[in-house]
């Protein structure tokens, strides 16, 4: 997918926290743009806001100032509901603990969001399959998360969160529990979503060698987003 298009832009974003009588401003007119087919790391020191950003870009929380705009809509003005079902049909969440579901098998765990989405239990689960072969887990479906690995679980977190084919897929220290080779494979099988499905993945990180892997890198820091060279 060579042709990228603007999928989301942020225009100064604005993100004011009160503690007790000090007054902190984590976005300060923070302003970026972003494509499907890119792969973009966030970086930035500890307690710069990249949670906080990444959670406005998610439709999360709201900025107190500024716009975010999806394929043109302006997010910040669309109801609580509006933005639930924008959330659910176009964007796709990773943690750093994978928060899986551990009743349910690691195939469950990519149908369950599929089922509330309205897919039919059968469709829900061929995909789910499929995504969990291509990430290297056909065999473990049946198994339950405290029987897989971490780096397996983590991969069955990013199945789950592509499921409904999102444009968008925000990952948040995503390889921070991780050993660095199982990071490492964690991280092109994500790599590898995003260049076949021309899915956009933002990827907030401490880890600059696989923050350089990536199509660019957006620095947080006093407030401001600024591209490393």
């Amino acid at each position: 997918m060579d042709k990228k298009t603007l999928l989301m832009k942020l225009d100064g974003l604005e993100l004011t926290y009160e503690q007790g009588q000090r007054r902190i401003e984590v976005l300060k007119g923070t302003q970026a743009e972003f494509y499907t087919g890119e792969a973009v790391a966030l970086v930035g020191p500890s307690g710069a806001g990249k949670s906080s950003l990444l959670h406005i870009i998610g439709l999360l929380d709201r900025p107190h100032g500024g716009q975010v705009m999806f394929e043109g809509r302006n997010c910040v003005e669309l109801d609580d509901h509006e933005r639930t079902m924008l959330r659910r049909s176009s964007i796709g969440f990773v943690y750093q603990f994978h928060q899986l579901l551990p009743e349910f098998s690691a195939l469950e765990n990519v149908v369950i969001p599929q089922l509330i989405r309205g897919l039919s239990k059968k469709d829900a689960t061929v995909r789910a399959q499929e995504l969990l072969s291509s990430l290297g887990l056909g065999d473990r479906g049946i198994h339950r998360p405290a029987e897989l690995s971490g780096g397996e679980q983590q991969r069955v977190a990013i199945a789950r969160a592509v499921a409904n084919h999102p444009k968008i897929l925000l990952a948040d220290e995503p390889t921070g529990n991780l050993d660095p080779e199982t990071a490492d494979r964690v991280f092109e099988k994500l790599l590898g979503l995003v260049r076949t499905t021309g899915l956009c993945a933002i990827m907030a990180t401490h880890n600059m060698e696989l923050a350089q892997r990536m199509d660019r890198i957006l620095r947080l820091e006093n407030g401001k987003l600024v591209e490393v060279t």
